[in-house]
């Protein structure tokens, strides 16, 4: 009992380590790109990272993941190297895309991680493409893709979710709906409203509707829906309310939007509500607590000053990684 006991703390204080690196690489993203050592477009992801990291965490190694531009959370619980991922932003060579993707474009082969991409919705058919591939070839594979409220107004939506149905594909359509399309209340924009429960109906999908903000709710959500795709029963639709707690990007002020909604939102902090939990089940000490953030920051300290002192992109480099 002691030892299922102590794998049970261990579990959940890798969550909150998890969780707590993100959100310590996001604010140093925030404060590098306002110093101009990050450059481009980039889009945190703080306030839903209980998404990533309990999603991320019922998964196999053979598994794909594919995700959209606000990909820092997800390509960092999916365990990609939080140094290559700074260099990544920093446009260096020892970036996971050698330097040439960016914020938006983070990839992995060797994780599965197949993306980051700038295009709104642009990576269903990548995703399930990717299913159909698992299927065909017969392998137990699943494929896990993110995506936001925005998404569901693309026409490439309806069509990858009727194909997925048709094909019963292993797949795992996860989508946070932080409430805003860029600036736009997404009920401003869609005519079904703020939520998608009956958005999969069409094709005989349904839909389940979880607390983003609680980690632990993530993470049961996504394992029954990883294991009906897993199992040959199709595609599975999870629904994550969340909240960004930025703008869209850094170059959104956030004016469209009131400080009484921010402040209710961040209350459900999981940042804060989940090591409370932790503290108040004696499933953690404040010692524990303070371990896990002390070697996070360090860990992103040194994924800074490993993306400083790395080189920029040969010249040549701009003909490699082309189709020509």
């Amino acid at each position: 009992m002691k030892v299922l006991e102590r794998a049970r703390k261990t579990e959940l204080a890798e969550l909150y380590r998890q969780m707590y690196r993100i959100r310590v690489f996001e604010e140093k993203c925030g404060e590098l790109y306002a110093r101009g050592l990050i450059r481009g477009f980039l889009h945190i992801y703080i306030g839903q990272e209980a998404n990533a990291v309990g999603a991320m965490s019922v998964l196999r190694p053979e598994d794909y993941v594919v995700t959209h531009y606000r990909d820092h959370g997800q390509a960092l619980a999916r365990g990609l190297d939080a140094g290559r991922c700074m260099a990544e932003l920093f446009g260096r060579a020892t970036g996971v895309s050698r330097g040439k993707g960016g914020s938006m474009h983070l990839f992995d082969a060797q994780k599965n991680f197949v993306g980051g991409h700038a295009i709104v919705a642009g990576h269903f058919p990548l995703a399930t493409g990717l299913a159909l591939a698992a299927q065909y070839k017969r392998e137990d594979r699943v494929v896990l893709t993110f995506f936001g409220d925005g998404a569901v107004n693309q026409g490439v939506f309806h069509e990858t979710f009727n194909l997925a149905a048709l094909w019963k594909l292993p797949i795992v359509f996860f989508l946070e709906n932080n409430l805003y399309g860029m600036g736009s209340a997404i009920g401003r924009v869609r005519s079904g409203g703020a939520d998608f429960q009956d958005a999969g109906k069409p094709y005989g999908i349904e839909c389940v509707v979880i607390d983003g903000m609680d980690v632990m709710a993530v993470r049961e959500a996504t394992q029954a829906a990883v294991h009906h795709a897993r199992s040959g029963k199709g595609p599975a639709f999870i629904e994550s309310k969340t909240f960004r707690f930025h703008g869209h990007s850094m170059a959104d002020p956030v004016k469209y939007r009131g400080d009484e909604e921010e402040e209710r939102w961040k209350r459900r902090d999981p940042l804060h509500t989940f090591p409370r939990m932790l503290l108040e089940l004696g499933l953690a000490t404040d010692k524990d607590i303070e371990k896990i953030k002390a070697e996070a920051e360090a860990e992103i300290d040194a994924a800074i000053k490993f993306a400083e002192d790395s080189p920029w992109p040969a010249p040549e480099a701009l003909y490699e990684d082309i189709y020509a």
